[in-house]
């Protein structure tokens, strides 16, 4: 049975994963926002078969997160490279990791990472959402509206932490 499309969907969340695709092409994602750029590396870093990488792959440079350039090295093969939209993808997948290490690692887990501000040392909490004059809101203060100002998802506040 073929899976539906959600190209068209009014989601936005849904929308998004329709473009990124299976979890695999989050973790390609990932790997490139580590410095991965070439078929191999993605490779060897996922253990994932072959026609499978170059499907997911094929896929993201379809959708505009990847594109391909001749290798830096001057090589015969080509790179893999971000593109603004898929470095975007960054933040997303930096707020995952964050909510994966509070939700599901222990303590006492020799896996868990804290995140910390490289110039100070601080430790990274979460993030945070602003106004464009630099007002700090909750996901309780924020509706959507659409173009015209109408609110267009009547969405209930989160529960209360």
């Amino acid at each position: 049975m073929k899976r539906k499309s959600l190209d068209d969907a009014a989601c936005p969340i849904a929308r998004s994963l329709e473009s990124i695709g299976e979890w695999w092409s989050l973790l390609i994602v990932r790997d490139a926002l580590m410095g991965k750029r070439r078929f191999g590396e993605f490779q060897k870093s996922l253990g994932l078969a072959k026609n499978i990488l170059a499907a997911r792959l094929r896929k993201l440079v379809a959708r505009g997160i990847f594109r391909l350039e001749p290798a830096a090295d001057g090589g015969a093969h080509r790179e893999y490279v971000l593109t603004d939209k898929g470095r975007e993808l960054g933040m997303a997948l930096f707020a995952l990791r964050l909510w994966g290490y509070r939700w599901l690692y222990s303590d006492t887990d020799p896996a868990l990472r804290i995140a910390v501000d490289r110039a100070t040392g601080e430790k990274i909490v979460g993030f945070a959402l602003r106004t464009r004059d630099g007002h700090l809101v909750t996901p309780r203060d924020v509706t959507f509206l659409t173009r015209d100002g109408v609110e267009a998802e009547p969405v209930p506040p989160p529960a209360a932490p």
